[in-house]
């Protein structure tokens, strides 16, 4: 795919990922956020959030499942920070906003409340996943270190989608459509592997047969 091209698909996605944002600061300067904005807020940074981890996490099993999608790549990073960016948003607008900074509101919400601790959990989780998103931190990693590092972000799918689960009442299915695509994604990562790996066998059998010397008689 062409620069030009690329670029001016960084900037839509740009433009997409900082929609919630713009909604958001809309909403608060006219007005037209609800009658809680504080849990308006709250939710849909939260909800941002888990969007663009999902994008994000369905990449890898695009590239491989059709090769002419290898440009994606390019913005499995942006998304994956965009990600930790409303995560942090979501965070800071518990503490501050709901618990108003008090430390010791804060302590006592994360150990009576099970969906704060899984929600804090996988910010945690998230932290060193954006600090070594750089190529710099790759090369002092090295590419396996830091792929098994990056990992983790499965078990931060799994805590976010509890977390959400835990977050609404009893009966509420709004997280099912959420928990459905973690599900196929986590899911399919194995087959594909398994996929991938049938079809290499014969490939490699082909090229080392016709790597392999002919002797005459």
């Amino acid at each position: 795919m062409k620069k030009t091209t690329i670029i001016f698909l960084k900037v839509l996605v740009w433009i997409a990922c900082l929609y919630p944002l713009a909604v958001l600061v809309y909403g608060c300067v006219y007005d037209t956020i609800g009658p809680d904005p504080t849990q308006a807020i709250t939710f849909s940074t939260g909800l941002a959030a888990l969007r663009l981890l999902i994008l994000s996490l369905a990449i890898t099993p695009l590239r491989q499942l059709w090769s002419k999608l290898s440009w994606l790549i390019k913005f499995r990073r942006m998304l994956g920070l965009f990600a930790f960016f409303y995560a942090s948003l979501h965070l800071f607008a518990y503490v501050g906003l709901y618990n108003y900074f008090e430390r010791h509101m804060i302590v006592e919400d994360i150990l009576r409340r099970r969906f704060v601790t899984a929600g804090l959990a996988a910010w945690l989780l998230l932290v060193p996943l954006a600090v070594t998103s750089t190529t710099g931190w790759i090369k002092r990693m090295g590419g396996k270190r830091w792929q098994k590092l990056h990992k983790l972000v499965y078990v931060t799918m799994v805590l976010a989608i509890v977390h959400y689960w835990w977050l609404v009442k009893p009966g509420v299915m709004s997280p099912l459509k959420s928990t459905i695509a973690v599900v196929v994604l986590l899911g399919c990562r194995p087959i594909l592997k398994w996929w991938k790996n049938t079809r290499r066998k014969p490939a490699l059998a082909r090229a080392a047969q016709s790597s392999s010397p002919i002797v005459t008689l």
